[in-house]
């Protein structure tokens, strides 16, 4: 009966406490970040960045904490680890490999695979779930398309981001060092994703595809591509000499195209092969060099970014597009990987900005072309924030002063990109002068 009674009297008063407007008690650092860590995607990472930040820890201590990242389980599973994504728009399954071996306390190297003959209408995993051209010990990730799910469209890369989203939190993955290949359909895709989504990843390998399959109108592609996009991460491409639909002299002059424009590529043809990997066995060593000598930069010096759709493709790494401007007589003139002798590769239906950056120390030069407003994210491993920021836009300055650390920016976009090597302490908001 006492014991109700402290109780009913207990309640009473944390009840009166709560009414008179006292604040409820906070995490402990520590407590607030088990949380975090323990959060099974980014929304619940963002509720749970909330807490860390109401929790009292100071900036240096949160950012010394994130780079250290979350400790991994020493049991998650190993071998094909089969998961699966239901939502509003259907049921999609995948494939995890990871190495027998797997040691939480190392850094893994992941391959992202997109397959072929993605317009069937079944969803059902294809194949028996083994790794395809399989070569340096990694983690495979094995997303599944389908003729309402194809690559080349934005579900897909809503998809493969979720995918390698709740990777990264079971296992440890090197952010750096993600790449994305493809065969066939996957390959061709592969394009889409790197131009709408280049952020995640380190490198991208399409092997017996062919970039200029998404000008079809039957495909119905939901976005305008831009081509100039691929100007920011390395490509490794094959293509057969005997391919019956993307033969090498088809293929060819539009990777010599995109090279002689800045993109940076790594051309293997095999004159001898048709529409098939019997090819891999001599150009594995190759290929995995390739992945292993181009890690990602997380935060480039330089960047070049054109979306029309801000909110599904506005942002590259440190750069987000915020506002469509009109564009005048007396925009810079930007160099355009789009633009070719006999016309423009892609057709455009929509209005698009671009931005393109270069970062010096605390300067940031900056050209934009149909562009009104875009944010810049600033980390303090790049960004010197005990010293003014700089930005000047079509030769003009836009900005100078100082710009201060947020724990909650911090939290914000750690729990959103859920990386450890590219944190954000600001948001600088920057109008096209």
């Amino acid at each position: 009966m006492k014991t109700h009674i402290r109780t009913a009297v207990l309640a009473a008063c944390v009840s009166g406490a709560i009414a008179a407007g006292a604040a409820a008690p906070r995490d402990s650092a520590d407590e607030a970040f088990r949380k975090f860590w323990d959060a099974k995607n980014p929304q619940e990472a963002t509720k749970a960045a909330d807490r860390v930040a109401k929790s009292g820890v100071s900036f240096d201590s949160a950012l010394e904490r994130l780079k250290a990242g979350r400790p991994y389980a020493t049991d998650a599973p190993v071998g094909a680890v089969k998961g699966s994504r239901r939502t509003p728009d259907g049921e999609f399954n995948y494939v995890v490999h990871v190495p027998s071996n797997y040691d939480p306390k190392r850094r893994y190297q992941v391959r992202v695979f997109l397959h072929g003959g993605v317009m069937r209408p079944d969803p059902t995993p294809r194949g028996n779930g083994a790794i395809p051209l399989e070569g340096a010990d990694q983690i495979y990730v094995l997303p599944s398309g389908w003729l309402d799910a194809p690559w080349w469209n934005d579900l897909q890369i809503d998809n493969v981001e979720a995918i390698l989203d709740s990777v990264k939190r079971t296992y440890n993955v090197d952010e750096n060092r993600v790449a994305l290949s493809g065969v066939s359909d996957g390959a061709t895709g592969l394009y889409y994703q790197e131009a709408r989504d280049t952020t995640p990843f380190a490198s991208f390998l399409p092997l017996n595809g062919y970039l200029m399959v998404l000008t079809s109108t039957e495909l119905h592609l939901p976005a305008d591509l831009f081509p100039n996009n691929l100007v920011n991460k390395p490509l490794f491409i094959v293509n057969g000499g005997r391919d019956p639909l993307y033969p090498i002299r088809v293929v060819e002059p539009y990777v010599r195209h995109l090279q002689s424009h800045g993109v940076q590529i790594q051309y293997v043809p095999q004159p001898e092969a048709g529409h098939n990997t019997q090819w891999w066995p001599t150009v594995k060593d190759t290929f995995e060099a390739f992945v292993r000598e181009h890690p990602r930069v997380p935060l480039p010096q330089t960047l070049t970014w054109e979306s029309a759709e801000l909110q599904k493709s506005g942002r590259a790494h440190w750069l987000i597009i915020d506002k469509l401007g009109s564009r005048e007589k007396n925009d810079t003139p930007l160099p355009d990987a789009n633009q070719a002798s006999s016309g423009v590769l892609f057709k455009h239906e929509r209005r698009s900005g671009r931005v393109d950056l270069v970062r010096t120390g605390n300067v940031v030069d900056a050209a934009t072309r149909g562009v009104s407003e875009f944010t810049l994210l600033l980390s303090p491993d790049a960004f010197d924030f005990s010293h003014p920021v700089r930005v000047v836009v079509n030769g003009r300055e836009a900005f100078n002063g100082a710009v201060e650390k947020s724990v909650a920016t911090l939290l914000k976009w750690a729990a959103h990109d859920n990386d450890r090597t590219m944190l954000f302490g600001a948001e600088l908001k920057i109008k096209v002068p």
